[in-house]
């Protein structure tokens, strides 16, 4: 077929168009996670976990039983034991609240040893995975070591009967930048095709949303 100069123009220009509209599309769309073991090679310590609201601590403090208790962080994240109000702890490491309070102390008793024990863990949300969406239990989960996408979601009961597990989003906040970036996951082909390069290394903070299909 024989196009004149004027229909060559024209479909030039269609391709071109089409050109466009892809490389617009692969801008728009989320880029990909690298592939992580489903057992790291060594375990390694996260970072250093900071207190959050609603954990339970045990403060102990040495030779002085009647100063030492049991607390929750409250929502407002401070607690109080005897001798101290309103103490904050919120986002501080147990070292961190055990020095504070050993300077409290310090107004009543001479060189106090106080230690915190973090017993039950919520932590701060910068601490938590979050998944949310078409999952069978939801969930904030605090943030382990060497954590993967596998992991959290055993942690959730997998998938629900609806949802459209390879258009679930990650969504991770860069604190040296203070931007939010958006990243694919493929959940069924990890859960349902056992394919390994799905697995992916999680951070805290993240957030997993699971959308449902729209069939």
């Amino acid at each position: 077929m024989r196009f004149g100069n004027g229909s060559r123009g024209l479909v030039a220009a269609a391709i071109v168009s089409m050109l466009l509209a892809g490389c617009a599309g692969d801008k728009a769309r989320p880029a990909a996670l690298p592939p992580a073991a489903f057992v790291a090679k060594a375990e390694q310590p996260g970072e250093e976990y900071v207190i959050g609201p609603l954990d339970s601590l045990q403060i102990f403090v040495w030779r002085n039983p009647e100063l030492s208790a049991k607390v929750q962080v409250r929502p407002d994240g401070r607690i109080t034991t005897p001798l101290i109000n309103d103490m904050p702890a919120v986002g501080k490491t147990p070292a961190k609240l055990a020095d504070d309070m050993k300077a409290a102390l310090g107004e009543y008793i001479k060189d106090p040893i106080v230690s915190v024990i973090v017993e039950n863990f919520s932590g701060t949300y910068s601490q938590q995975v979050r998944i949310v969406g078409a999952t069978e239990k939801p969930a904030s989960l605090p943030f382990r070591a060497n954590m993967t996408l596998l992991d959290a979601m055993i942690a959730v009961g997998g998938l629900s009967q609806y949802a459209a597990g390879n258009r679930a989003r990650l969504i991770r906040y860069d604190r040296a930048t203070g931007k939010q970036h958006e990243y694919q996951l493929k959940i069924n082909r990890l859960l349902k095709s056992g394919d390994p390069s799905a697995n992916v290394k999680l951070e805290p903070g993240d957030v997993i949303i699971i959308p449902e299909s729209m069939f």
